[in-house]
């Protein structure tokens, strides 16, 4: 009996436990599924294309896995560009393009046209770091066709890196002020010249320095002297504002800063070895005392290797970076800007396929911290320190583990997807530092800051019109070049005639060509 007893107690504590377990196991909320994670197919432009791509075990998969739920896939495109228009190209053709890839610009409109590439207009919103740090109205306008942005362009080269510097201890010394004018500034000019601001006794100085450096938006008389054609409204090859589009050699008012030009020439207050100069005598010249007014780059200013025999040389001459001086129309400008972007775009198979939202999570989590130092130098301790700045150096790691060794760049490779330009980066490159003899304080950053905060003319996409033949772009550059040195005397009669040879030539061509091209291209501001 007692055994019986024993048996059904045990029964009963073993189904009152089960009951009690599917009671606990209906009350409790059901746990939510959890997401698949979404693959992300990206075709990237190598840091180093030399090094090879990021491990297997890298670990920024297991993070972007793990934080976004997110299978990154990467493919490095090849080295050369043609190569990677060519891939780009037959993915296209096969409609096979990856979910984010690098791209031209000249190819990403071929795709564009043919419907295969997504507008990611809603996408900056979603990307509120990135796009304040990465983005601005030229960059979108540059990816911009038929009202609808089609990539993200991301900075690639410094721009707006040269700026308009004075002698400021000849100022002090002549008694003058920062010019502010075309008339200013020539009358500095003038004073510089005539006045020894240097004070050794000599006829040796000059208002004005330059060299004749010429591109393919910056023709004749160049880069060095746009900040006098900017005070005519006439800087830079194109004028790419929709109203005005066209070539400026065209417009009256570069007849009017050639005149100016042809003053300061006859004056006597330019340096006359401008036009012979070489990018290297012109840089000599200046660390030699030989102008005081000068358009440069800020690097070639202000490194330490670079600003070091002026120093060395004039330990207290200064130069200080000025305005563009303001024209009689009161237009003014340093130069025009032409950016070299680095496009990503979105398939439009990736945006039937649902993924933009977390392509934007992608881009926007390489924008945070965590993603920019990971992506740009890798694991700090590992592959980088940072210096009492916080700048990443390669100090205190192992030189093959180091973000520029031979094993840590492999894990740098994405950094131009989060590189921007921006002051940790240009920190690096650009340190401050004390001078070796007259312990000025110096920093190429903070000049490059200065420059770029200055008036500039935006550009964008002229450096990708059109260019002249052999024969045309002989006749412009010899011609104007004779109408400042004297050869042929610029009256407005022979200005006149000189155009419209021009025009005859083949100038009315490449002006229409170039319209044509910035139309179709939609480069026009």
């Amino acid at each position: 009996m007692k055994k019986t007893l024993l048996v059904l107690l045990i029964l009963t504590c073993l189904v009152g436990a089960l009951f009690a377990q599917a009671t606990s196991e209906q009350a409790a909320p059901a746990a939510p599924a959890k997401e698949e994670p979404v693959t992300i197919d990206l075709w990237y432009g190598a840091a180093i294309t030399e090094a090879g791509p990021p491990p297997d075990d890298w670990v920024g998969y297991q993070i972007i896995k793990d934080k976004l739920n997110i299978n990154l896939k990467l493919t490095a495109l090849p080295s050369a560009e043609n190569d990677q228009d060519v891939k780009i190209q037959a993915a296209g053709a096969a409609n096979n393009l990856p979910d984010l890839f690098m791209v031209r610009r000249d190819t990403l409109m071929r795709l564009v046209k043919q419907g295969l590439v997504a507008p990611v207009d809603d996408m900056y919103a979603k990307m509120p770091v990135r796009t304040a740090k990465h983005y601005d109205a030229s960059s979108i306008q540059n990816t911009t066709v038929n009202g609808h942005s089609y990539g993200f362009a991301d900075p690639g080269s410094i721009a707006k890196n040269e700026g308009l510097l004075i002698r400021k201890d000849w100022l002090d010394k002549l008694g003058l002020a920062v010019p502010k004018t075309l008339d200013d500034l020539y009358n500095v000019m003038v004073a510089f010249t005539k006045n020894d601001p240097d004070g050794n006794g000599k006829n040796d100085t000059y208002g004005y320095g330059a060299f004749q450096e010429i591109n393919n938006y910056e023709e004749w008389p160049g880069r060095r002297l746009e900040p006098i054609l900017g005070a005519f409204g006439v800087e830079g090859t194109w004028d790419m504002t929709k109203a005005n589009a066209g070539l400026n050699i065209l417009k009256p008012e570069f007849y009017d800063a050639m005149v100016f030009i042809k003053k300061i020439q006859d004056a006597g207050v330019i340096d006359p070895n401008w036009l012979a100069y070489k990018k290297d005598d012109f840089r000599a010249a200046w660390k030699q005392g030989r102008f005081g007014i000068m358009r440069e780059q800020n690097a070639a200013y202000a490194a330490t290797s670079n600003y070091a025999p002026f120093d060395k040389n004039f330990p207290n001459g200064e130069w200080i970076v000025i305005d563009p001086p303001v024209g009689p129309t009161g237009k003014a400008s340093i130069g025009p800007y032409t950016v070299n972007y680095r496009i990503y775009a979105v398939s439009a198979k990736a945006a039937k396929a649902g993924k933009l939202d977390k392509i934007a999570q992608l881009l926007e989590w390489m924008a945070s911290d965590e993603g920019y130092y990971l992506l740009g130098w890798g694991v700090e301790g590992v592959n980088y320190t940072k210096d009492a700045n916080g700048i990443p150096v390669a100090d205190g790691v192992d030189k093959d583990l180091a973000f520029s060794g031979p094993k840590g760049q492999t894990v740098t490779q994405l950094r131009n997807m989060v590189f921007y330009n921006g002051d940790i980066e240009l920190g690096s490159r650009y340190p401050t530092y004390q001078t070796a003899t007259s312990g000025k304080t110096m920093s190429a950053l903070t000049v490059l800051r200065d420059m770029q905060s200055r008036k500039w003319t935006p550009a964008i996409g002229s450096d990708m019109l059109p260019i002249p033949n052999a024969d045309l772009k002989r006749f412009y550059e010899q011609g104007l070049a004779e109408f400042i040195t004297g050869k042929r005397e610029l009256t407005k009669a022979n200005w006149d005639a000189w155009i419209a040879e021009f025009k005859k030539q083949g100038g009315q061509a490449w002006n229409d060509a170039g319209v044509q091209y910035a139309q179709d291209n939609d480069l026009l501001v």
